[in-house]
């Protein structure tokens, strides 16, 4: 297909020499129509104000700019989503802990925090575990289960696990040579108290089942011939 050929632009007011056009100015004034433009908006022209300009800010550009480019972090909209509790794990549950300080060791499922870790007691008087968090990665739930409906656990909130931040002191010349004397942490009477008030019906609930104070306070442990895959718990 042939390209359509451009025509070339007339002027309405074609030059008699360079510079001289045919018509005079009043009559390209009608030839144009600017009279019909002017009748319509009451015998004057449009204007068209310009538009407002930005406001200029008053902090200065800087004068010095870096070699290497700065990369700006990244606006992060990953909104978190609330930690999904296992099936298996419902209030009451006795759990076993597989890692950490107490691994091994059978534990009373209380309660699941906003953090999604999960708080569970031995009970302390049981298998010398107390009130404390932990992972639902790091568990292994269990049919046995416990009645805990005796046991408030409302006062207890990530916060209340939190550990508290101590200033450390500048040592002077003389006290840095010193040696030091460790502090042991001592662990406040609250929450000594706050152990007691969820053990106490705990324990009631735990010497109603018959050996069920014997299994919580065995240790849980793999031996010779045991397959893991194939144990029931």
């Amino acid at each position: 297909m042939a390209a359509k050929q451009r025509k070339p632009r007339v002027s309405r007011n074609p030059e008699l020499i360079r510079g001289v056009g045919k018509y005079s100015r009043s009559k390209m004034y009608h030839k144009r129509g600017l009279w019909a433009i002017k009748a319509k908006n009451g015998g004057v022209f449009p204007r068209h104000d310009p538009k407002p300009a930005e406001p200029k800010s008053d902090e200065k550009p800087p004068k010095f700019y870096p070699a290497d480019d700065v990369k700006k972090p990244l606006i992060n909209k990953r909104k978190p989503k609330p930690t999904k509790l296992r099936a298996s794990i419902t209030r009451g549950t006795v759990l076993i802990i597989l890692a950490g300080r107490f691994k091994g060791k059978r534990v009373v499922f209380l309660k699941q925090l906003s953090s999604g870790l999960l708080i569970v007691t031995g009970p302390f008087k049981v298998n010398g575990v107390p009130l404390r968090r932990v992972n639902q990665s790091y568990v292994i739930g269990t049919s046995t289960k416990v009645d805990i409906s005796g046991v408030d656990v409302e006062k207890f909130d990530d916060k209340y696990f939190a550990k508290q931040v101590e200033k450390k002191n500048k040592k002077g010349e003389g006290e840095f040579f010193e040696a030091e004397k460790e502090e042991k942490n001592v662990l406040p009477q609250e929450k000594k108290d706050d152990q007691k008030s969820v053990d106490a019906p705990l324990l009631k609930s735990i010497e109603a089942v018959p050996d069920l104070k014997a299994y919580l306070a065995a240790r849980f442990s793999l031996k010779a011939g045991m397959k893991p895959h194939e144990l029931v718990f």
